[in-house]
């Protein structure tokens, strides 16, 4: 039901969070639609210190594209959302390093066609605005953009993330296998909603908070090890 979604929810965001302090790598941001009143984000800001941001009007790529043009005027940044029980902090240090190292994108492609990771030196806007999202052909579109762009782009781990209940089989599969080879229990998945709004995250993440409570990402900003 709506509160043990809710409740799942919750469990995901605080993990994501968890995920982009413990990669070390700089400032983390939580952004947060449709605001940063619930109560949950401000116990989350209260207990971790970590700023909640509201998330911008517009699509998926459009707020995307505002994280990216705000924070990387600080340097490179990672975005990403918090329905991706695969992802660990040593995923985002290897995609800040392959920044670090040059590369102007980086990304963590999903098994469903789109990303759960992206990473920019800069904004590029091109890789955002008049996208069709939440379709196959995402990460497809993205590269080919990228391209066009001229854009030095590293393509890390393909990873699965959570976007319809049968998803549960997978993570319930992958906590069976061991300590750390889910992230996160198996009975904490819910069906993905836009309340995700950045699947992809300096450390910057995504959250929404629909009734009865939030969903989130994250956002950090790279610096050298």
């Amino acid at each position: 039901g709506r509160q043990g979604a809710g409740r799942r929810q919750r469990r995901l965001t605080r993990r994501a969070l968890g995920i982009a302090l413990d990669a070390g790598l700089g400032a983390v941001t939580l952004w947060c639609t449709p605001d940063a009143r619930h109560r949950f984000f401000r116990a989350l800001q209260r207990t971790s210190g970590v700023p909640c941001l509201v998330q911008s009007a517009g699509d998926l790529g459009q707020r995307m594209h505002t994280a990216f043009r705000l924070h990387c005027a600080q340097g490179p940044l990672l975005l990403i959302g918090t329905d991706c029980p695969p992802l660990t902090a040593p995923h985002l240090r290897r995609a800040a390093l392959a920044l670090l190292q040059g590369a102007d994108a980086v990304f963590h492609p999903a098994l469903d066609g789109g990303y759960v990771l992206v990473g920019l030196r800069r904004p590029q806007p091109e890789l955002f605005l008049g996208m069709a999202w939440s379709t196959a052909a995402v990460m497809a579109d993205t590269r080919a953009r990228a391209r066009r762009a001229g854009l030095r782009v590293r393509e890390l781990e393909t990873l699965w993330d959570l976007d319809v209940p049968a998803d549960r089989v997978r993570w319930r599969a992958a906590a069976a296998a061991g300590p750390g080879a889910a992230g996160a229990q198996a009975d904490d998945i819910r069906p993905a909603d836009d309340a995700l709004a950045f699947r992809p995250a300096a450390t910057a993440a995504a959250a929404s908070a629909p009734a009865p409570s939030p969903s989130g990402g994250c956002a950090w900003r790279a610096r050298s090890p």
